[in-house]
């Protein structure tokens, strides 16, 4: 299985987007078109990101830079908003 590695910023987009995947689960009411368009350009710049010129798009590409953004965003545990702290 191909192995790859992300540039910063591409992951940085993808952790974007999973936050606010998030946030429209936990609060699907709350400035939903807001986020909804956000979601929109942040797909826009991870498909146009330069780095899937020089690889190819792939499922397994694609699979892998969502590990990557969820590993990166679990190193920084987000408080999740109605959860009690221990």
């Amino acid at each position: 299985m191909p192995h790859f590695h992300f540039p910063d910023d591409l992951v940085s987009l993808k952790q974007d987007q999973i936050r606010i995947y998030r946030r429209l689960a936990l609060q699907p009411a709350l400035d939903t078109a807001v986020l909804r368009r956000e979601l929109i350009r942040l797909s826009c710049l991870i498909n146009a990101h330069p780095y899937w010129e020089q690889r190819a798009w792939s499922t397994v590409g694609r699979v892998e830079l969502q590990q990557a953004a969820e590993a990166g965003l679990d190193a920084v545990r987000e408080p999740v908003l109605g959860a009690r702290s221990s």
